[in-house]
């Protein structure tokens, strides 16, 4: 069955989220959802994820899923609020929890917290198959952007986080805690071979000049002119080519907020004692 999908750029952040159903009506999942957040002034605001609440009202769908692709590093994740708003079950990959005890050391967060994922309504395994009303689901892991990155296989698509961009935009960095260059090859070549039809929706678009947002490509497309990773480029040039270009890259705005709410599921930390929560920004840690 061909996946219905509608897409929602944020330009703040230069996310993609998306709702994919099976049909008016029917079932949905929405994946990769954006809180709004001022940096300036720590406050959040949720037009993003009304966008995508807007779509499921218009057109009758019942949220099944929450899906994230990984531990965002550039937006906070809005599925605690869909949830509240149109429920579903907030679900990513199982090893949400390296990434978990990676950054409870960075942040020394509080002993309360747990690296068991337990955040989470639930933890998708390698090949672990799933339902969103009458489509079948698949999940693919894709690390080495992070360990836990994932891939949903729904119908005819792959959403991909931050595996790949679009072909002229290249591949996702891997210089962050636990990632890593040569299993991020692995993963875009496990995507590469699956059927050149096949639509690969991508979490992120930078477009150069004269480009106008972007997010879907097909595996063909991606093979034939992809910036990093076409066919022919083999896994030690770009393992080079990966380190070399991380190092010129600056950390994400939103990083140490992000990964503080994401890791926990969108959830903030718990409140102090004047009824307030607060994110922690570590000097010379990183």
């Amino acid at each position: 069955m061909t996946a219905q999908i509608a897409s929602f750029f944020d330009a703040a952040t230069g996310t993609v989220s998306h709702i994919v159903y099976d049909r008016p009506g029917g079932h949905a999942a929405a994946v990769d959802p954006v809180l709004d957040f001022d940096f300036r002034s720590g406050r959040t605001s949720r037009a993003s994820a009304d966008r995508l609440l807007a779509f499921l009202a218009e057109q009758r769908l019942t949220l099944q899923w929450i899906l994230e692709t990984h531990a965002h590093a550039d937006h906070l994740s809005a599925a605690p609020y869909l949830k509240r708003q149109a429920g579903g079950r907030v679900a990513i990959g199982a090893r949400i929890v390296e990434v978990q005890a990676i950054f409870r050391r960075v942040f020394n967060l509080e002993p309360a917290f747990r690296c068991d994922g337990s955040q989470f309504d639930h933890l998708f395994q390698d090949g672990e198959t799933f339902r969103i009303g009458e489509l079948e689901a698949r999940v693919i892991a894709l690390p080495g952007h992070t360990p836990a990155d994932v891939g949903y296989q729904i119908g005819d698509a792959v959403f991909v986080g931050d595996t790949l961009f679009m072909p002229d935009v290249g591949t996702a960095r891997c210089d962050f805690p636990g990632g890593d260059p040569a299993e991020l090859y692995r993963s875009i070549r496990k995507l590469l071979a699956l059927p050149d039809d096949t639509r690969l929706l991508m979490c992120h678009d930078y477009p150069p000049a004269g480009r106008e947002p972007a997010w879907s490509a097909t595996v063909a497309e991606q093979r034939a002119a992809n910036l990093h990773a076409r066919d022919g480029v083999d896994e030690a040039s770009f393992v080079e080519m990966r380190a070399a270009r991380d190092k010129t890259l600056a950390m994400p705005q939103l990083l140490l907020p992000a990964v503080q709410i994401n890791i926990r599921a969108g959830m903030p930390p718990p409140a102090e004692d004047n009824g307030v929560s607060y994110l922690k920004l570590p000097l010379d840690a990183l």
